[in-house]
């Protein structure tokens, strides 16, 4: 069982994760630039006004900004086939709804993607990864306003066509299915100017205004993808357009008993609910009755069908960390994980952070997307938060991450041989950056350590973990030695 010679090793990271310079060369403040730091126990909180006495991690984050071609010199060093980035929107547009770009954001990500071209890194770049332009919740409330499509049009365009020849593969935008949770500072869907308050809060009440907001916003989004993605291949035929899914969790009945697995069924049709509108170009079946029971209406324009019709992705790509357990008793023990959460699986274990690591779910999650599409495959996210410790010659002992990470392309192997047409596999976090869920340096997924702590002080001095020479061996050996 081996993989494919032309298969695309590499990792992944997003702009408000590791760039920093939230306010240099013309950026503009971004969603992600009004979150504060969190923790396990306490929420990232997302306030109206930048205040002085808070700590917002994306303003300096790891400063990838000032040491890009440090960093893309590491991954080089490992072997990377693929890097996957993303564009920071109010970068190219500072207030999301300018007229002209702004230049200085533009030539940042060229010389980043010159730097990639130089060790022949093919760049995959997300175009919207969790933020979007502060002015654009403040002024027109986020996605839930259509108007939004045409802003988001107009930035794709214009990247589309700055780096014309330099990048190949795009994802229109980072996991959207999020969308549907009440994660609106995170994704700005639905962000009021008199919002303060927790960015992610699993106990928010779910009420037909929110969720009417939330998949109207999720609609928006999925026109602006499908024009996006015609707009690509007008601009360059050779543009591969992916959609971005966050399958994890993925899930298990809790039980044989027929109504969990039917509450289970259910569960596994909203986590391909947004996939089968993006790759397939029309809203599923089961979406009907959905809507009905939920009293969502979906502001439907004239056109809007042929649209999606028209902007079918070119590939599937998704995140993958964990897995849980679905029972139709809501009075069962629960765990989070990836902004999800869900019930705990006995046979599994966990990580510091309480996610279940379940590498031959990851194999029965290929088999099924593939099943179900027949597209090519990406897996951009995969990995493991950990508290690693840099020890006093510089070196961080991680054995729990090569035991995750060689479990879980073992379980990719298998996949492939079982006739999964599996094209590229990016490790999340490839290089230490501020966690998106909880806003924390601690919980590092990198091969890389970065010298910071959760509150931002620190050297950012890079540092080579283990992991990192063991994932060197796999690249080199194309995923042969995983010992």
């Amino acid at each position: 069982m081996t993989f494919p010679k032309s298969f695309y090793w590499g990792g992944a990271t997003s702009a408000n994760q590791i760039e920093g310079a939230w306010d240099v060369d013309g950026k503009g403040e971004s969603t992600a630039d009004h979150m504060s730091a969190g923790s396990l126990t306490s929420l990232r909180q997302y306030t109206k006004e930048i205040k002085k006495d808070i700590y917002y991690p994306s303003h300096e984050a790891i400063d990838f900004y000032h040491r890009y071609k440090e960093d893309i010199a590491l991954f080089a060093e490992m072997g990377f086939k693929m890097y996957r980035l993303s564009i920071n929107w109010s970068r190219i547009y500072p207030n999301g709804d300018d007229k002209e770009p702004n230049r200085e954001g533009i030539e940042f990500y060229r010389k980043v993607f010159e730097e990639l071209k130089k060790y022949n890194i093919e760049p995959l770049v997300t175009i919207s990864h969790y933020e979007t332009p502060f002015n654009i919740g403040l002024k027109y409330g986020g996605w839930s306003n259509r108007k939004v499509i045409n802003y988001y049009l107009n930035y794709c365009k214009t990247i589309f066509t700055e780096y014309k020849g330099l990048v190949k593969y795009w994802l229109t935008f980072n996991e959207i299915n999020i969308s549907t949770a009440s994660f609106g500072a995170l994704n700005g869907e639905g962000i009021l100017p008199e919002i303060d308050g927790p960015a992610m809060d699993f106990t928010k009440p779910d009420t037909k205004k929110s969720r009417n907001t939330r998949y109207n916003a999720l609609h928006h989004q999925f026109i602006a993808s499908a024009l996006a993605t015609k707009l690509a291949h007008e601009i360059d035929s050779k543009n591969q357009i992916g959609c971005m899914i966050g399958v994890g969790p993925a899930s298990y009945p809790l039980t044989c008993k027929p109504e969990d697995v039917l509450e289970n069924q259910k569960s596994l049709q909203q986590s391909y609910f947004c996939s089968d509108v993006q790759v397939r170009g029309e809203y599923p079946y089961y979406s009907k009755r959905f809507f009905k029971e939920n009293d969502i209406v979906i502001n439907m324009q004239p056109g809007d069908e042929q649209i999606l019709k028209e902007g079918c992705v070119d590939f599937y790509s998704f995140s993958y960390y964990m897995t849980n357990c679905v029972a139709a008793n809501s009075n069962i023990d629960r765990t989070v994980g990836n902004m999800s959460f869900g019930g705990k699986n006995p046979y599994l274990e966990t990580s510091e952070w309480g996610w279940q690591i379940d590498p031959i779910g990851l194999r029965i999650v290929l088999n099924d997307i593939y099943a179900r599409y027949q597209i090519p495959i990406m897996i951009l996210e995969n990995g493991v938060g950990a508290n690693d410790i840099l020890n006093e010659d510089g070196t961080v002992n991680d054995p729990y991450r090569i035991d995750y990470f060689r479990n879980h392309i073992q379980a990719m192997r298998e996949a492939i041989e079982d006739g999964v047409n599996l094209i590229a596999y990016t490790a999340w976090g490839c290089i230490d950056l501020i966690s998106a869920s909880t806003g924390e340096m601690k919980k590092r997924y990198g091969f890389i350590y970065v010298d910071k702590d959760n509150d931002g002080q620190g050297t950012l001095n890079r540092y080579c973990k283990d992991s990192f020479y063991w994932y060197k061996k796999v690249i080199e050996t194309n995923g042969e030695d995983l010992n």
